[in-house]
């Protein structure tokens, strides 16, 4: 077993109106017993304060893979949320194009079993694409629990699918080798 105690979650935040509230997300889970490290897309950072990110996770912000060698500056994650997720995430990530720290961390979810929900924050003639549409629905096959839609940008949306698919809020972590890293690189 870790020497951490509570569950973790990644939190992958992208370049999308609204991610400066980020910090909502990271509060809300924080409150409900995980602990929390911030994943941004490249173009996502600089949508974020993200010294102010730090300062709630007590971690550092990642957008890009570590050095060789280098230590891991976050344990794997028992569960992803993604929020805001973008037409450009949600399409790269369906179609397996890990080009990104964030969007690897994705991919390799899937394979790991990795539980996560994505709130996509995409403008209705982008999620009218034929392309979307079908990266969502590849998403869902995959057992992502997606979330969103019409009306205000609820941040703990994220963490309402996740505790209804049935993960723990507190609790020891699974022990090692029940999944993958949790993380690339």
């Amino acid at each position: 077993m870790s020497e951490q105690s509570k569950p973790f979650l990644y939190v992958v935040v992208c370049a999308a109106g609204g991610a400066d509230g980020v910090g909502r997300l990271v509060t809300a889970a924080r409150e409900r017993g995980w602990e929390v490290g911030v994943i941004a897309t490249p173009q996502g950072l600089g949508f974020i304060d993200e010294g102010a990110v730090e300062a709630l996770t007590g971690r550092p912000v990642r957008s890009a893979w570590r050095a060789p060698g280098e230590p891991r500056p976050f344990p794997p994650a028992d569960a992803i949320a993604v929020a805001p997720a973008t037409f450009n995430t949600v399409n790269k990530w369906a179609a397996g194009i890990a080009d990104t720290l964030a969007v690897a961390t994705l991919c390799e979810a899937y394979g790991a079993g990795v539980p996560t929900a994505v709130l996509p924050s995409v403008s209705p003639a982008l999620a009218a694409h034929p392309a979307y549409r079908q990266s969502i629905e590849r998403l869902r096959g995959m057992g992502v629990l997606v979330g969103g839609g019409s009306g205000p940008f609820r941040w703990e949306e994220a963490l309402e699918l996740l505790a209804g698919a049935g993960l723990p809020v507190t609790g020891p972590r699974r022990g090692s080798g029940e999944r993958g890293s949790g993380a690339p690189g």
